[in-house]
């Protein structure tokens, strides 16, 4: 029974210099998860609004590029690109020249 004592006698001082180690250690934890939260939801925020303006820059671009399609805009680009290719085939003097006309043929 006085072993007994003599060990209650030992732990209670260790256990209550325990706890405020444990407490401490335990905030300290908690702060280092609050720091890393706040970081990673500012990264993703950044994140976010880089992928928000690149996203409007490429629905800038669909855009032109529909106006383009749209208002026969394209048409013009494809003939002058079509004149190029007809002056390479005339002044290399081979291949089909792209004024040819195209018939279609019944199978």
């Amino acid at each position: 029974m006085g072993e007994l004592k003599e060990l209650i006698g030992v732990f209670i001082p260790i256990i209550a210099l325990c706890i405020p180690i444990v407490v401490i250690w335990t905030k300290h934890k908690l702060r280092i998860a609050q720091l890393q939260v706040d970081t990673t939801a500012q990264n993703t925020a950044e994140r976010a609004a880089q992928y928000a303006s690149k996203v409007q820059q490429l629905e800038d671009r669909v855009r032109v590029l529909e106006r383009i399609v749209t208002d026969g805009g394209y048409d013009v680009a494809t003939q002058i690109e079509a004149l190029r290719d007809t002056r390479k085939v005339e002044d290399k003097d081979y291949g089909t020249p792209l004024d040819m006309p195209m018939k279609e043929r019944a199978q």
